[in-house]
């Protein structure tokens, strides 16, 4: 299982404005953070990985 480099810098991107936004704060972060890294080792990473490929695939079906 890999994770695109663009969905880690996304994400990374979206977490230090919610930090800098005073909208998160710096342990909550670690927690989130850190959750997701021990999550991907569980019997579960499949299945979770296998959702959001179909939801990148919905969303770029879509038409505009």
């Amino acid at each position: 299982m890999a994770v695109s480099l663009p969905m880690v810098l996304l994400l990374a991107i979206v977490l230090v404005v919610m930090i800098r936004g005073g909208s998160l704060k710096g342990g909550p972060a670690a927690v989130a953070v850190l959750f997701g890294f021990f999550l991907a080792f569980t019997g579960m990473s499949d299945e979770i990985q296998t959702f959001l490929d179909s939801i990148g695939r919905t969303i770029s079906g879509i038409k505009f």
